[in-house]
């Protein structure tokens, strides 16, 4: 399969993941969600990583499982889990309190940087036609800051919309840095998911016993189904995301506005789902970043 058509498949998963975390967010405390939905990833994984240990030479390692790393290559995936981790704390206030047809678009953004980190600090070189489609899909996320004004949202002076930018930044380091791992480092995707998850538990969990003793406060916690969906669907569309990477010739100048892509999703459940307003304005938007990443595919070999 190719990596543009698995970057597409991530984006779907992405998009549905998106919708679990906007449920398991309303009206809830944004620590424990964040928290519970990690716990469900690491959980998954975990079982994995100890029958690679004890059985490596069975089936499904060496070939799907977890190499043994060094200790710089354990530091290496710790720093990934930070990393994300103040992305989604950031990401996770801001989505809480903005309309999903909002927020989506603004954290589709990352592609933007991503590319220009991966220009800049990578030497990739996407052609003419994959440029057009690119910026296609970022005038498309620019016209949803004009929208967002219609429902009393001011992008420069809002306080969530400065959480999502700032979740956004780190976002984009953080694919950049993906890249890295998957194609520089050579670890595998197997790899960097299941440490990855594991890892982040270990960051998050002194933010949840902050909010535990009340240092922290967030509002009140309530279960909800949604919650360990958000690590279910996540695992999905980081597999497919990390094969994407992995893949010769990928690039994640590429894949990256692929995968935000998901904003169409959002911007449907946001719609039919939590009847959110001015969806034809938002609709407009979504056709124009539909024919950018179709352009994408379509000039990728």
């Amino acid at each position: 399969m190719s990596w543009v058509l698995l970057s597409i498949f991530s984006a779907v998963l992405l998009g549905v993941y998106d919708l679990a975390k906007k449920n398991a967010l309303r009206d809830n405390a944004v620590l424990p969600v964040l928290f519970f939905g990690i716990v469900t990833s690491g959980l998954i994984w975990f079982p994995f990583i100890v029958w690679s240990a004890l059985s490596p030479e069975s089936y499904p390692s060496p070939t799907f499982l977890v190499d043994k790393l060094s200790v710089s290559g354990h530091l290496l995936l710790f720093l990934k889990s930070a990393l994300v981790a103040s992305s989604w704390v950031f990401g996770y206030f801001a989505l809480k309190h903005l309309p999903l047809s909002i927020a989506g678009p603004i954290r589709a953004t990352s592609p933007l940087w991503t590319i220009l980190l991966a220009v800049f600090l990578m030497g990739e070189s996407p052609s003419g036609w994959q440029w057009v489609g690119i910026t296609i899909v970022l005038v498309a996320f620019y016209a949803f800051s004009f929208v967002g004004k219609l429902e009393n949202i001011h992008f420069h002076r809002d306080k969530w919309v400065a959480f999502m930018l700032a979740a956004t930044l780190l976002g984009a380091c953080s694919a950049i840095y993906d890249k890295y791992l998957l194609q520089n480092a050579e670890i595998r995707p197997a790899t960097v998911q299941a440490w990855f998850s594991v890892y982040l538990v270990v960051v998050m969990f002194p933010f949840f016993l902050l909010w535990r003793k009340g240092a922290w406060q967030t509002g009140t916690f309530y279960w909800r189904w949604s919650i360990p969906l958000i690590g279910i669907f996540l695992l999905a569309a980081d597999f497919f995301y990390f094969t994407a990477i992995s893949q010769e010739g990928a690039l994640i100048s590429v894949i990256s506005p692929i995968r935000r892509g998901a904003v169409v999703i959002t911007f449907l459940g946001g719609i039919l789902i939590l009847k959110e307003v001015n969806f034809r304005l938002k609709a407009i938007c979504i056709l124009f970043l539909l024919a950018g990443i179709t352009l994408i595919k379509l000039k990728t070999g």
